[in-house]
C-alpha cells in the first residue's frame, strides 16, 4: 500500500522573552510566566542536498508489524548560478516562467519580451504556436513543455507565473519544474524568468532561493513504505539570469536548510503509528542533537522522571500505552556571541491518538489519520533541525515535545478522573478525546 503524503499546517506555542545574558535558565521556569503566541509551522514538506548528504533520519525499526523504513540512498543533486545566454544551455529541460504581460505578441504574433522571441526564433516558431494552439496565457498554474531532439535542451517549456511575479509564484514555478523533470526522468535543468531584468539586484538573491525551495520540496517523494519506488534521477539545476557570486550561494544554501527540516518533519508525519512511538520520537530528537551537537543539546525525561515533576496530567493521557511516555527538550545556542532573545517553540507529540475511552467512532472521526496528531512535535523538530544547520546568531530556541499516545486499557485514563498538573492545577476529564 501507498504511503500517505500530506501537507499539514500544525498549530503551535511560541513563548519568547529578551535576555542579555548567555545564561541557561529552567525552560519549566524561565517561560511559564511569559507571554503566548500562536504560531503556524507549515510542513509543505530535503532528501537532497548539493554535498549529496542524506538530509532525512532513516526511522528505528519497528516491532508490530514487523515493518522496516526502506532504506533510501539520496542522489545528489547541485545548484549553480549562471549567467549564460538560454539558447546555448544544454541538457534536458529549459524552463522559463512567464508572466502574463510576458505573452503579448506584436501584429505577425511573434512575442514581444526580447527572451522569448529569441527562443522562438531559435525553436522556429514552435513556441508561439505552441502558446496560441494550447491557449497558454502566462496564467498562474499553467504549462506547456515542447520536445526538442536535436537541439540544446531536449525540452523547452513556458510556465505561468500569473499577472505579476511573486515569491510564491517562483515557488511554483520550480515545483512545475521539478514535476516535468519527474516524468521525464530528468537528468539536468535549467530554470530562468522571460522578465529577469526587472528585478532588482537586492531581489534576486530571494527569488532564486524560492525557486530552489520549490524545486527541492517538488522533487520530494517519501518512498519508504513502498514495496516498489522510482528513484528521482534529477542531479543537476541551473539557475540563469540571477547573478551569481556568495550572496546567492547563501540563499541558495539556506533554502537548502530550510527544505532539510522540512521534509524530516514530513517524514516523521509520515511514519505510521507502529514505526514512530513515543520512544523512537525520542531516538529522533537525540539523533539531531548528535548531529549538530556543537549547538544543539538535548534532555529526555522518561515516565519516573515525569513523575518526579508531578505531570500527572502527561502522565495521565500516556497510562494506557504499552509504550512509555518521553518527555523532549532541545536547546538550540549559537556557537558564539551573547544571546539576545530566547525562545520555545512547543509540539504537540501525540503519536497517536484512539480517543481513550472516549475512542473516536462514527462518519468523519478519521481515526485511521490520528497518527498526525504529532504534527505539532514533527515541526518542532524539523525546526529544530533547520536551525542547526543555519546556525543564527543571538538568539537561545528551546524546543519542547511531550511524547506519548492517548490509548485504552485496564490502566487509562477515564472519563470523571481528576489528574493533577506539574503546576498544581487540578483537571477533571471530561472527554477524553480532547488530548
Amino acid at each position: 500500500m501507498a504511503a500517505i503524503r500530506v501537507s499539514l499546517a500544525s498549530s503551535l506555542t511560541l513563548v519568547s522573552s529578551t535576555s542579555t545574558s548567555s545564561s541557561s535558565s529552567s525552560v519549566f521556569t524561565k517561560f511559564r510566566s511569559s507571554p503566548v503566541f500562536n504560531l503556524s509551522f507549515s510542513l509543505t514538506p530535503l532528501l537532497f542536498s548539493r554535498r549529496g548528504k542524506r538530509m532525512a533520519h532513516t526511522l528505528a525499526k519497528a516491532t508490530l508489524g514487523l515493518t522496516q523504513p526502506a532504506q533510501i540512498e539520496a542522489p545528489k543533486i547541485s545548484f549553480a548560478a549562471k549567467e549564460i545566454d538560454l539558447v546555448e544551455w544544454k541538457g534536458d529541460i529549459l524552463a522559463v516562467g512567464v508572466t502574463e504581460k510576458d505573452l503579448a505578441k506584436d501584429e505577425n504574433s511573434k512575442f514581444k519580451n526580447s527572451i522569448l522571441k529569441k527562443l522562438d526564433s531559435q525553436f522556429g516558431g514552435l513556441l508561439s504556436e505552441a502558446s496560441y494552439e494550447e491557449d497558454f496565457t502566462g496564467k498562474a498554474g499553467q504549462s506547456t513543455f515542447l520536445r526538442l531532439p536535436g537541439l540544446g535542451s531536449k525540452r523547452v517549456g513556458l510556465i505561468g507565473l500569473g499577472s505579476t511575479a511573486s515569491s510564491n509564484a517562483y515557488r511554483s514555478l520550480g515545483e512545475a519544474v521539478a514535476a516535468a523533470a519527474k516524468t521525464t526522468q530528468a537528468t539536468s535543468i535549467a530554470i530562468a524568468l522571460a522578465s529577469s531584468e526587472e528585478l532588482s539586484d537586492e531581489s534576486k538573491p530571494n527569488s532564486a532561493s524560492a525557486i530552489a525551495t520549490g524545486t527541492l520540496l517538488g522533487t520530494y517523494e517519501d518512498s519508504r513504505f513502498k514495496s516498489e519506488s522510482k528513484k528521482p534521477a534529477l542531479k543537476s539545476v541551473d539557475i540563469l539570469g540571477f547573478g551569481t557570486g556568495p550572496e546567492l550561494e547563501k540563499k541558495l544554501k539556506y533554502a537548502e536548510d530550510v527544505c532539510a527540516g522540512v521534509i524530516f518533519g514530513k517524514e516523521l508525519v509520515n511514519a505510521p503509528a507502529n514505526v514512530l512511538t513515543p520512544g523512537v520520537l525520542a531516538e529522533e530528537a537525540k539523533k539531531i542533537a548528535s548531529m549538530f551537537s556543537d549547538v544543539l543539546s538535548v534532555t529526555i525525561l522518561d515516565a519516573e522522571q515525569c513523575k518526579e515533576l508531578k505531570m500527572g496530567s502527561y502522565l495521565g493521557v500516556a497510562a494506557a500505552s504499552a509504550n512509555p511516555p518521553h518527555f523532549i527538550h532541545l536547546c538550540y545556542k549559537p556557537p558564539s556571541g551573547p544571546v539576545k532573545t530566547k525562545l520555545a517553540l512547543v509540539g504537540k507529540g501525540l503519536t497517536f491518538d484512539s480517543g481513550g475511552y472516549n475512542i473516536k467512532t462514527g462518519p468523519g472521526c478519521s481515526i485511521e489519520l490520528m497518527k498526525f496528531d504529532m504534527g505539532g512535535s514533527a515541526a518542532v523538530l524539523g525546526a529544530a533541525k533547520a536551525l542547526g544547520q543555519i546556525k543564527p546568531a543571538g538568539v537561545e530556541v528551546h524546543f519542547i515535545v511531550a511524547a506519548c499516545e492517548n490509548m485504552i486499557s485496564g490502566t487509562g485514563m477515564r472519563p470523571g478522573d481528576i489528574v493533577t498538573a506539574s503546576n498544581g492545577k487540578t483537571i477533571e476529564v471530561g472527554d477524553s478525546s480532547d488530548y
